[in-house]
């Protein structure tokens, strides 16, 4: 029998503690795209998956555990639950380790960082050295205010810094991955659809990964 996911997904459009768990019998990055329609404003971002060949089993088990808290499921006939993505990767780790070829993935902007099971492929690691130490982007990490402006670089436009994490653009907040998979024009977007939003905005001129970098290295 071959492998599938169990899978979260969170939604930038979505409350901070919603979450979607669902399951696939191929790569987790595929089905995050089929479900990418005008049902959702945002595209759906991959938080964590298991791999196992008893996904079916899992994914009703990971369901089950979070209806025995309580009534999370926002509704009864689907896969959207009123919970942390935290706690639904802890069910996850939980599960994974009562079964034998399970394989727990965390992923980082649509990108995965750690394994749990198996031993980590030389991609996961080298991308967890390289981005896990160094943590999500906050635009304090660069002394950038609340209030300033800062610009999408493949566009020219030029947004508001509305918290230390997220931007606003025509009265809508945006984080900056998500906000660079929906503005980033049709001819220079890469095949996998994920992004380091960091890299694609400059303060004053100054790219902010390159700024996020410089500072980081100077303390």
């Amino acid at each position: 029998m071959d492998a599938g996911y169990v899978y979260i997904l969170t939604n930038p459009s979505f409350r901070e503690d919603w979450v979607k768990i669902g399951k696939s019998s191929r790569p987790v990055d595929i089905r995050s795209k089929e479900l990418d329609n005008t049902a959702v404003p945002l595209p759906f971002e991959i938080f964590a998956t298991m791999k196992t060949v008893k996904y079916n089993e899992v994914e009703k088990l990971v369901h089950k555990t979070i209806d025995r808290l309580t009534d999370l499921r926002i509704r009864q006939n689907r896969e959207f639950f009123n919970v942390a993505p935290q706690i639904a990767l802890d069910i996850f780790k939980d599960i994974a380790t009562t079964i034998d070829d399970a394989e727990v993935t965390i992923y980082e902007n649509n990108m995965p960082i750690t394994e749990s099971g198996n031993k980590p492929s030389q991609r996961c690691r080298e991308y967890k050295s390289r981005e896990v130490r160094r943590g999500r982007f906050k635009f304090s990490m660069c002394n950038i205010k609340i209030g300033e402006m800062v610009t999408f670089v493949p566009t020219g436009c030029i947004v508001k810094v509305a918290s230390d994490d997220s931007i606003e653009y025509e009265g809508r907040i945006y984080k900056l991955s998500p906000f660079v998979g929906t503005f980033m024009p049709e001819e220079r977007r890469n095949p996998s659809g994920a992004y380091q939003g960091a890299k694609y905005f400059s303060y004053n001129g100054r790219i902010l990964d390159d700024l996020r970098t410089e500072l980081e290295n100077k303390y």
